[in-house]
């Protein structure tokens, strides 16, 4: 936890919060904090700042807050990614977190299991949890907007060209295709597919709305992988 990101329930008055839960845990055993020591924080969708520890006791911590710095800004970009499978989907979400995804949109795919859409890191409390998790490693305050799409079809052919209209928009592909650009200055539209990749006819689909295929190599990497490859070497 590289920030200590404090919720509305936290917050006795403006300049003030108690923390008696894991980050309450957290500052006692990673930190070994006492009365007096500083803290970095952050103000859940809002700004960041220092805590001061001005009283430990029993199973809570009472501090004092000041906020000036505003959170890194966010990519850019909306990441279309195809379900993952569940062991892998907790960690994606902090990934897509830490590294300041603005927008993801879960979507179904041919090669997606059915039984992963009853998960229940899907359920809205799961999402935020490891959201959160995500964010407090990146030392950000703002939570990606997560979108859940069950039907890839009606969501490519309706919804996706005006999501990807003005933007770069790519299709990341294993096969004969152009390498993935590097260093883009523009707003992204990316689409990564499960572990199988994407059928033919979702790559046609997925181009109709003006998505183009791209490939990092000849390599099949996790998905969790080639998120982070994707959107280093993008931005």
């Amino acid at each position: 936890m590289n920030l200590l990101l404090l919720e509305e329930a936290d917050f006795t008055a403006a300049d003030r919060a108690v923390l008696s839960d894991r980050r309450f845990t957290h500052m006692q055993d990673i930190h070994r904090v006492a009365v007096g020591d500083s803290l970095r924080v952050g103000r859940l969708g809002g700004l960041m700042g220092q805590a001061r520890v001005e009283r430990l006791e029993g199973h809570e911590a009472e501090l004092s807050l000041s906020f000036d710095q505003p959170a890194p800004a966010k990519l850019p970009l909306t990441l279309i990614l195809a379900l993952p499978r569940p062991k892998m989907l907790r960690r994606v979400f902090q990934t897509v977190a830490t590294m300041g995804v603005a927008k993801l949109v879960l979507v179904n795919s041919y090669r997606v299991e059915k039984s992963f859409w009853q998960t229940p890191f899907l359920a809205p409390e799961a999402i935020r949890e490891n959201l959160i998790l995500g964010l407090e490693q990146a030392r950000d305050t703002v939570l990606p907007e997560v979108i859940i799409e069950k039907r890839f079809k009606p969501f490519v052919e309706d919804r996706l060209p005006a999501i990807a209209q003005g933007t770069l928009g790519l299709v990341g592909h294993p096969g004969n295709h152009p390498p993935c650009p590097r260093g883009v200055n523009q707003p992204v539209t990316l689409a990564i597919g499960p572990e199988g990749g994407w059928i033919p006819y979702e790559i046609d689909l997925l181009g109709k709305a003006g998505l183009a295929p791209v490939q990092l190599g000849e390599r099949i990497l996790r998905v969790e992988t080639a998120v982070t490859a994707l959107l280093a070497r993008l931005f």
